[in-house]
């Protein structure tokens, strides 16, 4: 059994839930129960799994968190293209975000493969 707080990918997807969180303030207040928090949720799924695939027991239990987690930064970039065609998410901030959690995507495959 490992800390989470050690995986660098545990600190990226919790500095990217983070950058939601501030990203998301800005968005339609009548956005607060759809957009808000269908990219909210997602962020905070990532680190969630990371987190409780750590005290697993086994390889094989961490790995299924991890997809798990991979499952979430799926859907979170997802969300990305969507706000931002929907023009709540602006080019600078959906950029930043969008290669964010396809670092977190490139780090949780590495790690999923060990």
């Amino acid at each position: 059994m490992q800390s989470f707080r050690n995986l660098r990918v545990w600190e990226k997807s919790h500095r990217l839930t983070l950058e939601v969180y501030a990203a998301t303030k800005a968005f339609p207040r009548d956005e607060m129960f759809g957009m808000t928090s269908q990219m909210r949720q997602p962020s905070t799924s990532i680190g969630m799994n990371i987190a409780e695939g750590c005290c697993r027991k086994g390889d094989a239990e961490m790995a299924r968190f991890l997809q798990i987690a991979m499952g979430s930064a799926s859907e979170l970039e997802y969300q990305f293209l969507l706000a931002h065609d929907l023009e709540y998410l602006h080019n600078p901030a959906y950029e930043c975000l969008t290669a964010q959690v396809l670092y977190v995507k490139k780090m949780l495959s590495s790690l999923c493969k060990k």
